[in-house]
């Protein structure tokens, strides 16, 4: 019995209602990558030709990449390792960070390899989005070459009128992303079925031995055309990133009953429509409809690939916030756009970037071969750091037998290594632009990194234990001002500089005073419960304090109302927060190296500012500023 069937009705009904859902933002960009992989495997970039048995290989080389990479790594081994509900490089780096007996050392070894999927996909993150549109709406050249003038144009057009929408939210189009996205995977099983049905031999391709025939023939050729068979796999990491929105059922049902059988059977229509017609390799996605279809065959397309991008763009969102909490990124400025779905945010300086760095890599490439041509290297980087991290997690988390985990990730690492290299040789056809992005975005996070650390360093040292605090306040002669006042500290276990200079320049100490840290955690969602926790110090003086997870976005102005039911009057008249504002300055003994200095430096004048991070109220609150040497 299924497991569908075995739900109750209403049960069903919601599973089905994800399962769609899943369609629309999980596999949007993998399954618009029938409309390039193909035409790049028989392209100037592999010089291969549509022979009988070059299309066999290839094909074979597709479906054996899908098998291994997609559904046994992603969608039965990776998908298991869920961070509380949550995927993605950075919540399983924190997933993996938190197994007990981790030395520091080997903490800041999955740190880095963390920020490098994080950078690797930030790099594809402008890749996907001009590669879907353009090779969408080149399908116009497949009418007439007349619309040749303005297909660059159109793709911009459409790309900027999707990021300018994306300050909305996708709460008023989502609902729409499933059916579309259902629609255009039974297009691409139409399309594929009524070719193989004319050309029943190219089934032919599904045993391996084509596979291995195809490697042996072409030898160094084979070991490129890798490189073109990573296009197939475009979107993998997304089944992981979305486990939170979705949950492991809807995706791997999605996957296996409607893309999975979807994009094989379209890319065996085209191999099939490729024996027939060796000519149609220009575009052989287009040239498998029949011309009265093929115009409204673009419109889906290109509505197709706006949702694939849109879940790109989404999914970067989701990571800016994941890196700002994880504390790997200078504050960044977040909105939410839904009132009632948590993960809906925007994150305006992301969302700007990502547009100019999309249309520049428009503008440069101009086709979409010619991107396909340097697309590759950053997400097969990301898929190699994932397995190794969760490599880690089987061995250390799972504890999964030896005699299970060294030929099952034996296999993935060879495949990733494999295609990771392939793609390699990309890398003078263009395929340096997104590594280049994606090593100054990990230079950048790896320095914010450190330089966070070496500035908790400095305040550690400036620190006054809460004991000593309390020791040393004299209430004969302080004047206690009424109200409460709330000072935030970053150490729970010291008293807040703000303070402390508070108590030295005024002498002045609130009736109530609550010393409030905020943590953030390596979990992605904090329970109400788990919350708020305070304890009394004595002499009107409480210990605070908030969690939140790094999927949450800090409130703290509405979670500090929990103080109220243990006795602390929160009334927004005569409640105040102070705020330590560091200025970070170069330092005599400096705890970085000069170059990490002066780039910490310059990052730290673009991070947002405290308060509004912490979504404190602006006109109830203090910045007592100070100089950090690092």
């Amino acid at each position: 019995m299924s497991t569908l069937a075995a739900l109750r009705p209403a049960d069903r009904k919601r599973a089905a209602g994800l399962t769609l859902a899943a369609l629309g933002v999980v596999f949007g960009d993998i399954g618009t990558s029938p409309l390039y992989t193909v035409q790049t495997c028989f392209s100037d970039f592999t010089g291969l030709q549509p022979t009988h048995d070059n299309v066999l290989g290839m094909l074979s080389l597709i479906t054996w990449a899908l098998l291994i990479v997609v559904t046994l790594k992603y969608v039965i081994v990776v998908m298991r390792a869920d961070n509380h509900g949550e995927g993605g490089v950075l919540a399983l780096m924190a997933l993996v960070s938190r197994e007990p007996g981790i030395s520091e050392r080997r903490r800041n070894v999955y740190a880095i390899l963390g920020m490098l999927g994080a950078a690797l996909f930030y790099g594809d993150c402008l890749l996907t989005p001009a590669i879907s549109v353009l090779s969408a709406v080149e399908g116009l050249n497949v009418a007439t070459p007349a619309f040749q003038p303005v297909i660059l144009p159109i793709a911009m057009a459409v790309l900027i009128g999707l990021f300018a929408m994306q300050h909305y939210g996708t709460g008023g189009i989502g609902h729409l992303f499933g059916p579309i996205m259902l629609i255009w995977f039974a297009i691409l099983f139409l399309l594929g079925a009524r070719q193989i049905a004319q050309h029943p031999e190219v089934l032919m391709a599904l045993s391996p031995y084509h596979a291995f025939a195809f490697a042996m023939k072409h030898k160094a050729g084979a070991f490129v055309a890798l490189g073109a068979v990573t296009l197939a796999l475009t979107g993998a990491e997304a089944l992981y990133a979305d486990i939170g929105h979705f949950g492991r059922s809807p995706i791997r049902v999605a996957w296996l009953i409607v893309v999975f059988p979807a994009l094989l059977t379209n890319y065996y229509g085209q191999g099939a429509l490729l024996l027939a017609d060796p000519t149609a390799a220009s575009n052989p996605f287009f040239k498998l409809a029949p011309h009265w279809a093929l115009y409204p065959l673009v419109v889906v397309a290109t509505m197709a690939t706006v949702i694939a991008s849109q879940a790109t763009i989404s999914a970067a969102f989701s990571m800016a916030q994941q890196a700002t909490l994880l504390g790997v990124s200078p504050r960044a400025r977040i909105l939410h756009t839904s009132p009632d779905e948590f993960g809906q945010i925007y994150v305006p300086a992301v969302n700007w970037l990502q547009l100019l760095g999309v249309l520049g890599i428009v503008l440069a490439f101009q086709t979409g071969p010619d991107i396909a041509s340097a697309y590759g290297i950053a997400v097969t980087g990301t898929m190699l750091i994932t397995t190794m991290l969760v490599l880690t997690l089987a061995v250390r988390g799972w504890k999964w037998r030896w005699t299970l985990v060294v030929p099952l990730f034996l296999l993935l690492l060879v495949v990733d290594g494999a295609l990771f290299s392939a793609n390699m040789t990309k890398f003078v056809e263009g395929g340096w632009v997104p590594l280049a992005i994606a090593t100054i975005l990990f230079i950048a996070m790896w320095t914010w990194y450190r330089g966070r650390h070496a500035v908790e360093l400095r305040e550690r040292e400036r620190t006054v234990p809460i004991d000593t605090l309390l020791a040393t306040i004299e209430p004969e002669r302080l004047h206690r001002t009424q109200g409460t006042a709330i000072y935030l500290t970053t150490f729970s276990d010291a008293a807040s500089s703000s303070l402390m200079q508070n108590l030295r320049h005024n002498g002045v100490l609130h009736e109530h005073v609550v010393l409030l840290t905020v943590h953030l955690l390596e979990e992605p969602f904090v329970s109400p419960e788990d919350r708020l926790r305070m304890r009394e110090l004595g002499s009107g003086i409480h210990r605070a304090v908030l969690c939140y997870g790094f999927m949450e976005k800090p409130d703290v102005a509405h979670d500090i109302a929990g103080l109220a039911g243990q006795g602390i009057p929160i009334d927004p008249l005569h409640t105040s927060f102070f705020i330590g504002h560091n200025n970070v300055v170069s330092g005599q003994h400096p705890l970085l190296p000069s170059w990490q200095r002066r780039l910490f430096l310059v990052l730290s004048r673009f991070a947002a500012s405290s308060t509004d991070f912490l979504g404190l109220p602006a006109n109830q609150t203090v910045e007592l500023g100070s100089r950090i040497e690092v």
